[in-house]
């Protein structure tokens, strides 16, 4: 028996197919992963992401301590409730996790970070933070819900007052507010418009009923998984861990080098790896037939690589992948798919956006 989320009741009465997912009793389906996927990227849907830790981190040096703490800089966060994605360090370089931090004001920032990886990460983050006189809060009494789709956000407000949708549709992408005991931010793990709500827990199933009366549909981890691939997000433990940096994981752009004067953790480590760049994470389409997936061995001119996170998309009927090659992989490349070696195109992530595929399909 793994641990279980305020929904775990709910998702056993809606029929869902329960997998381990970190150690968290979790949906992967609630009948066709595809039909949860198309209805992600045409309609609405609900996940129950309630595994993932909210943490809140107060102190008058919180500003200060994230300047230091994380390679993206809080600096950039001019309006209260902006989200800023980033990665978290070893000095090393070594990712321990990415994740979401939101400023609601100098002395308050709520952070929020993946299951897998939650221990690891309060434990390092409390250890830095005793230097800066922050105090990091665990938020376990409260539920987080995504709720991803083109219609998604119209549907959600519903469940407001009156007096609060306009404001709520109103946030811009990567804006967060609280409204009454919700605290609402335009983010997701799709590559779809919508919302991550945190909640109390214990209205959790409510405000998930009534999700489900505004004809949202349910849908697990199988769907989560092609969507955020779709959309090139990463995962950790697939396309981000501790032996590698960010700039070998395709977020160099999360990394604030400017200004130079700041000194994060794992600034030197990037610095050298900067400087000579041993590998990249690209994006890979499969000119044949088959299916990618993840550790299958990419053949390059320039050496081998490897696929972190491979898939068969749904939206664009082809199988697609990111992979981790040598810096500077040009040409085609190849796959070993079961002792045979099938042709792919690199391409840039990502695959979908809003429904719309982003890459040159040949049929």
């Amino acid at each position: 028996m793994g641990l279980k989320t305020p929904l775990y009741d709910t998702h056993v009465r809606e029929g869902a197919k329960l997998v381990d997912f970190g150690g968290w009793d979790m949906p992967l389906h609630y009948g066709s992963q595809l039909d949860e996927h198309h209805a992600a990227r045409r309609e609405a849907v609900v996940f129950d992401v309630s595994h993932m830790a909210v943490l809140d981190l107060r102190g008058d040096r919180t500003h200060e301590f994230l300047r230091h703490l994380l390679a993206n800089d809080v600096a950039k966060l001019k309006l209260p409730g902006k989200g800023l994605y980033s990665c978290l360090l070893r000095e090393d370089g070594g990712v321990i996790d990415d994740l979401i931090v939101y400023r609601m004001h100098d002395a308050w920032y709520r952070m929020v970070v993946n299951a897998g990886t939650r221990v690891k990460d309060i434990a390092w983050i409390r250890a830095q933070a005793g230097a800066y006189g922050v105090a990091v809060d665990e938020r376990t009494d409260l539920a987080m819900l995504a709720i991803q789709g083109p219609n998604a956000r119209h549907k959600t407000v519903q469940l407001l007052p009156e007096g609060s949708r306009e404001a709520a549709l109103a946030l811009a992408p990567f804006m967060a507010a609280e409204f009454g005991d919700w605290f609402l931010a335009r983010t997701g793990y799709t590559g779809e418009d919508g919302f991550e709500i945190a909640i109390p827990a214990d209205t959790a199933a409510a405000v998930w009923s009534a999700l489900r009366r505004a004809e949202i549909r349910p849908a697990g981890l199988g769907a989560r998984d092609t969507l955020r691939l779709e959309a090139g997000m990463s995962l950790y433990g697939n396309d981000l861990d501790e032996a590698h940096d960010p700039l070998a994981s395709g977020l160099a752009w999360t990394v604030a080098f400017e200004p130079a004067s700041r000194d994060f953790i794992g600034r030197a480590a990037l610095e050298r790896a900067r400087a000579a760049p041993q590998a990249e994470l690209v994006g890979l389409l499969l000119e044949e037939r088959g299916v990618l997936r993840s550790h299958q061995p990419v053949i390059t001119a320039q050496g081998a690589g490897e696929i972190t996170s491979g898939t068969f998309s749904p939206t664009l009927n082809r199988s697609i992948a990111l992979a981790r090659v040598p810096a500077g992989t040009v040409g085609p490349v190849q796959v070993e798919i079961r002792g045979k070696l099938l042709a792919a195109r690199i391409v840039k992530p990502p695959f979908v956006r809003h429904g719309k595929a982003l890459i040159p399909i040949q049929p």
